[in-house]
């Protein structure tokens, strides 16, 4: 074994030249996504009025294991690829644990999350494609911020459509959006007949959620001339970008003869979760290594583990094409007190065919106090802030930990850290001032979101 430094850096030329394209690979594949008006699966034609070409190509291929990373792009990743993979050394010693914990660190960029690397990918097909503006949503801030970077850098307009309780929570993110020169809006808005439709629904008060902001970011795009939708998570176009966090991650461990016995990554949508363990769960299915894989989700947006399995809607104004995925239902509105972009109403349509076919072998649900806990303990031990989306994988691969200390059995633990905390400071004052709560929804709120999903 050779000795492991505290940062594995990889040089340039370790920055993948391919994305890797689980789907491809899987022996059951994701379903695909279907046509409102054929109720056939959904065609490069069908997408193309509302996503660039190029990415509505990668939407629905289940082809081609590898993709080509264009150079444009590549010369994008250089500013902040390959990111580290750090040995937490100092968290093993606290937890007194026989256990290797290895994070891969995606917050090395002004962005601060893993949403850089698709953003900068969809930015640069939508300008080599002659596309002049972008429309998306943002919960958190983080793909938002990440786009607004990647649209400013390809001098392509950008508005986002930011989810109305975290537009007031996190100004910074705002500003950070504005300085990238978007156009950044809470919604529901007035600005669009969806937005005010929901607004007359929920009230003017409504915290709003991502399914509302992806109607109203899809309804501007398809409205506009000259102007396409993207999105930051759950679509396969997305979890192919992201593989490059997994990948690295493999490349980085085969240069000290490491394996993980446990991966595990925060779940909203599932992009961050799927690419790192995208190579990974190559071999699971290959069944050359067993890998365990956890999914970890809030109590509040419990998706994975108290979802329904089904087609629903991607958003709540139900005009985009239905996705088979585990779902708490198009209506469903997330506490507005849960501090986390992890806030979405449906899961990827790989990791949940994954997760329905059990080679994702567990998916946890965490409370957010035990949640900033864990934060709280991470960063006064290993220097670095976490996002609080990034520190649910933080407390379960803590948890995991533990629980080697209590065995004595010597496993590789390899988490996400997906990004850095520093515009989630009033979550953190909550945390510090005893003011967080746990709110879990109940089993009617549930049912009645359930009640939305379509019945075909």
């Amino acid at each position: 074994m050779k000795n492991i430094p505290y940062r594995i850096i990889l040089s340039e030329q370790h920055i993948p030249r391919q994305w890797y394209n689980l789907n491809a690979d899987m022996k059951s594949k994701a379903p695909p996504l279907i046509n409102l008006d054929t109720k056939e699966p959904v065609t490069v034609d069908d997408l193309s009025h509302i996503f660039c070409k190029e990415l509505s190509k990668q939407e629905i291929d289940t082809e081609n294991a590898y993709i080509d990373i264009p150079d444009g792009i590549i010369d994008w990743y250089k500013t902040c690829r390959p990111s580290p993979l750090v040995r937490a050394y100092a968290l093993e010693k606290e937890l007194d644990t026989p256990a290797k914990i290895y994070y891969k660190f995606e917050g090395n960029n002004t962005s601060g999350s893993h949403k850089l690397n698709s953003a900068i990918a969809q930015a640069y097909y939508a300008k080599s494609e002659g596309i002049t503006h972008l429309t998306t949503e943002t919960g958190a801030g983080q793909w938002g911020t990440a786009l607004s970077m990647a649209c400013s850098f390809f001098g392509v307009e950008l508005t986002v459509y930011m989810v109305r309780g975290s537009f007031f929570q996190k100004p910074q993110r705002k500003t950070v959006m504005q300085v990238f020169k978007a156009d950044v809006i809470p919604s529901p808005s007035n600005l669009t007949s969806s937005g005010r439709a929901m607004l007359e629904k929920l009230g003017e008060d409504t915290s709003g959620s991502l399914g509302c902001a992806i109607t109203e970011a899809v309804e501007h795009a398809v409205t506009h001339e000259n102007t396409r939708y993207v999105l930051g998570s759950v679509l396969n176009q997305v979890l192919l970008h992201q593989s490059i966090i997994g990948l690295e991650s493999k490349k980085a461990m085969e240069l000290y003869d490491e394996y993980p016995d446990i991966v595990i990554g925060c779940v909203g949508g599932g992009s961050s979760f799927g690419g790192l363990i995208a190579p990974f769960m190559k071999d699971k299915i290959e069944k050359t290594r067993n890998p365990y894989f956890i999914a970890v989700e809030p109590t509040s947006c419990p998706t994975l583990t108290r979802g329904k399995y089904a087609y629903d809607f991607c958003d709540v104004g139900r005009i985009t094409p239905l996705a088979k995925m585990y779902t708490l239902g198009n209506g469903f509105i997330p506490s507005a007190d849960h501090a986390g972009g992890l806030r979405y109403h449906g899961m990827s349509p790989i990791v949940s065919k994954l997760y329905d076919d059990k080679l994702i072998d567990e998916a946890r649900a965490v409370e957010q106090t035990s949640v900033f806990d864990a934060a709280v303990k991470f960063s006064r031990i290993e220097g670095i802030l976490p996002a609080p989306e990034s520190s649910h994988a933080i407390k379960v691969a803590i948890d995991e930990a533990e629980k080697c200390r209590k065995t004595g059995e010597k496993k590789t633990i390899l988490f996400c850290l997906t990004g850095t905390g520093y515009f989630d400071m009033s979550a953190y004052s909550n945390y510090l001032e005893s003011k967080m709560i746990n709110y879990v929804p109940k089993n009617e709120e549930l049912q009645e979101s359930f009640d939305k999903i379509p019945k075909a």
